[in-house]
């Protein structure tokens, strides 16, 4: 029987939950602060924890972290109100499996709980079929010219065993890439080993990386392998590889050079046959400046580069991954629902999309499980969509929280202002970046800074 723990300070969405996944057939425990969540954790086996991110003492990411510490198997959900959803994103950079938004549908949560736990089974099944030349991926192409681009490269550098570094934020598919690769590589036929390196604890994360032997250290009971071992023959896809420790970095930069690994606690070097593929959202020639990442391991990996756009820099590819993601939930529900009707796909065309495809696959599979026709309409779609009015200015997004202003005027204030936070935020209020994306200069900047009071 799996084991879930619910971490909740409103009693009444505990007992709900509580009782929702008892009766269907789980061990349930339910807490109220983060530091009953720790001490549960580390007494009792626990498969799966639902967390809200606002807690009395602790925020969603800080358990998440301490959960990943206790034991980096056990997943995380977290519970977020719609105006967390940047938040939500960041969380599953650090490894949470997903989020849901209030209010909540024990449905809903259902299927995000069953997918959750059956994840290691997932990728047991996946490992089984790669060793027996079997593919189970799916790979999608969208029809915009970013979309076809990416193809071309990816047909282009798979046959290769070039390293390659695919960029992009959070939920544009990187992995997604990075298996294409592989799947059409001369090793399809071998392992495909994928790692979260944001995920990974600093404490196992050479553990993990490059396996110890027994004795390395307390709790090492038994030699084991590490995902570089794992993969040999194969793919080693390093996800978020800014977050390596420097430390780790350096054994790496070995493995890059020499084509060799040592176990945590280990004496002999273990040759290992790899193509690595490298994700970052993150600009890593920053982090090289600011010396948290190291210059020599980056033009090692950087022998070819994949470029993903967001989503609302594509927004022609929407209605063909909504499509997309729709047949896969009916799959998954086993609903019949046949599309979305005009009025919900503007909607979902004009939404920021923050997570961009995992974000926009969970809206569709929500929609499909609260759908009773055979399109789905804008109720079938969460508040965090429906409640955002989307205006474009040229290329900037701009979201309306609210009551949209009345007067011409102050709609075209509006949209300035939000255009101008927007892209402040996109360049961690870099004055110099904001000004050249608004196609302003630098004084025009600031006296639209003062004139809307935005701090700077």
């Amino acid at each position: 029987m799996k084991k879930i723990l619910i971490v909740d300070d409103e009693a009444d969405i505990c007992l709900l939950l509580k009782k929702f996944f008892t009766k269907k057939g789980f061990e349930v425990e339910a807490v109220s602060d983060g530091e009953a969540a720790i001490r549960h954790l580390k007494a009792h086996e626990t498969n799966l924890v639902i967390c809200d991110f606002k807690l009395p003492d602790y925020t969603g990411l800080e358990i998440l972290k301490k959960v990943k510490i206790i034991n980096p198997k056990t997943q995380v959900i977290i519970i977020t109100g719609y105006s967390d959803v940047k938040v939500a994103v960041e969380a599953l950079k650090k490894g949470a499996y997903d989020y849901v938004t209030k209010p909540l549908y024990p449905d809903e949560i259902l299927v995000t709980v069953q997918d959750a736990l059956e994840q290691g089974t997932r990728k047991k099944e996946e490992k089984s079929n790669k060793a027996a030349g079997v593919s189970n991926m799916e790979f999608v192409i969208g029809p915009s010219q970013p979309s076809q681009t990416v193809q071309k490269h990816i047909d282009l550098i798979a046959p290769t065993d070039m390293s390659v570094i695919i960029l992009g934020e959070t939920g544009t598919g990187k992995e997604y890439v990075a298996k294409c690769i592989h799947n059409k590589s001369k090793r399809a036929d071998q392992p495909f080993v994928a790692v979260d390196c944001g995920a990974l604890p600093k404490e196992l994360a050479g553990s993990e990386l490059f396996g110890h032997v027994k004795g390395a250290f307390t709790g090492a009971l038994n030699d084991k392998k590490g995902s570089f071992e794992l993969a040999n023959g194969g793919t080693l896809f390093l996800d978020e590889i800014g977050n390596l420790t420097y430390e780790n970095q350096i054994k790496l930069l070995r493995v890059l050079q020499e084509r060799v690994i040592k176990k945590v606690g280990g004496t002999k070097d273990i040759p290992v046959d790899i193509r690595i593929l490298v994700a970052t959202n993150e600009n890593l020639k920053e982090t090289i400046d600011t010396g948290e990442f190291r210059e020599d391991i980056y033009h090692r990996l950087n022998e070819f580069r994949i470029e993903l756009s967001p989503i609302r820099e594509r927004t022609e590819d929407i209605s063909h991954f909504a499509a997309h993601f729709l047949e896969s939930s009916n799959q998954q529900l086993n609903k019949k629902v046949k599309g979305f009707d005009d009025d919900c796909m503007q909607i979902l065309k004009n939404y920021y999309w923050h997570g961009n495809f995992r974000e926009l696959r969970n809206v569709v599979k929500r929609s499909v499980l609260l759908c009773q026709s055979t399109h789905i309409d804008a109720s079938c779609l969460p508040p965090e969509i429906t409640d955002n009015a989307v205006a474009k200015e040229g290329s900037i997004e701009v979201s309306f929280h609210g009551p949209i202003p009345g007067t011409l005027r102050e709609v075209a204030e509006e949209a300035e202002k939000r255009a101008i936070l927007e892209v402040l935020e996109r360049t961690n209020n870099n004055k110099s970046k904001t000004a050249q994306i608004l196609d302003v200069d630098r004084k025009t900047l600031y006296n639209k800074l003062k004139a809307y009071n935005i701090e700077f």
